[in-house]
């Protein structure tokens, strides 16, 4: 395997965004940060899905947001393709973009009411300079036909479209320049089980036909569970746990990872819970000492009080940032092999079983 082959499209190390906090309006005085992303560390494989998973407010939109250069960067590197991107602005940037796309969450909110499907679809080949009119035209079609849309469809707004149309018609935006990797910021959470199936098998074949990445943002356990290869959960800004997902689903490690899997409903009633979550998600502004996650952990012991956790390897590509990770294996959650639920075996199911419509 040659270099470039092996080398990762996309690279991050120690990243970090922190967001001040003041109060007053002229005589604005500083009182902290929110450590919405807190120096985490991760790599996305060509022709790979690396899902982002956690509760609200963990960071993981915004480590999306941080990865396109949407936002810029409190500390850390970010590499796309061998090259240092962390610093990038004006055209150099531009050009970026076109390689780096993202499909939005609400399909209601992220077009634009204004303009024609046609028009939503040859903006970014516009702004990026790509072909002339009648080229332009040509590839609004030949998009259409990729997201599962007819060709008449590109002279209606989006008012005329179903969730699930317009999450295709984001779809065929991102698609628009041609780009190597693309961030799905949850993006079937908002659509329907049946809608969401078909979405779902939309993204798995346009990654296969053009070779695409992902970065996929869920809370769905059963969507990760389906279309990741790889899983990193993150917790108060960073990351806890990143694994395989089959090694990740079977045999977690971390409490955290472990709380997020027993919250799914679970088969018989009289099986052995894994102990839940306790309180709520701290204040990034002022996060706990020590281990993060301690205050909620049911396994916290002194040490997790004071002595903040690395990320260690505890497996070939698997990783855990726990005092106790070596200690509570095997972590495989009790009366079930998968840490799925009948319920969401059957999604699991229904999302290999739909198929896109023609």
């Amino acid at each position: 395997m040659n270099k470039s082959s092996a080398e990762p499209l996309l690279s991050v190390s120690g990243l970090s965004k922190h967001f001040p906090v003041a109060r007053g309006v002229i005589f604005a005085r500083r009182l902290g940060f929110v450590r919405a992303v807190d120096g985490i560390s991760f790599s996305l494989a060509r022709g790979e899905t690396l899902a982002l998973v956690g509760e609200s407010g963990c960071g993981k939109s915004t480590t999306a947001r941080l990865v396109l250069r949407l936002l810029p960067p409190t500390a850390g590197r970010i590499r796309f393709a061998g090259a240092d991107i962390t610093a990038l602005s004006g055209e150099p940037l531009r050009a970026l973009r076109r390689r780096m796309q993202i499909v939005f969450q609400d399909p209601f909110a992220s077009l634009d009411p204004h303009m024609t499907v046609a028009e939503i679809l040859e903006e970014p080949l516009t702004v990026h300079r790509i072909g002339d009119y009648a080229s332009r035209q040509a590839r609004v079609a030949l998009l259409l036909g990729m997201v599962g849309l007819s060709r008449y469809h590109a002279q209606r707004y989006p008012h005329e479209f179903s969730g699930g149309q317009r999450q295709r018609i984001g779809i065929a935006r991102a698609l628009a320049p041609g780009p190597e990797l693309i961030v799905c910021d949850e993006p079937v959470s908002a659509l329907d089980v049946s809608i969401q199936a078909q979405v779902i098998n939309l993204l798995g074949e346009l990654k296969e036909t053009l070779a695409l990445s992902y970065l996929f943002i869920a809370h769905d356990l059963a969507v990760v569970k389906h279309v990741a290869d790889r899983v990193a959960v993150m917790y108060l800004g960073r990351i806890v746990e990143i694994a395989p997902k089959d090694v990740l689903f079977s045999n977690p490690r971390h409490p955290y990872t472990r709380t997020l899997l027993a919250a799914i409903p679970r088969p018989d009633p009289h099986l052995e819970p894994t102990p839940p979550a306790q309180g709520e998600l701290p204040s990034p502004l002022a996060p706990p000492p020590g281990c993060h996650f301690h205050p909620r952990c049911p396994f916290a012991i002194a040490r997790c009080r004071t002595d903040d956790p690395p990320l260690a390897t505890l497996a070939p590509d698997h990783l855990a940032a726990c005092h106790r990770a070596t200690e509570l294996a095997p972590a495989a959650l009790p009366g079930r092999k998968t840490g799925l639920a009948p319920n969401a075996a059957r999604r699991l199911s229904l999302y290999a079983a739909l198929s896109r419509p023609s």
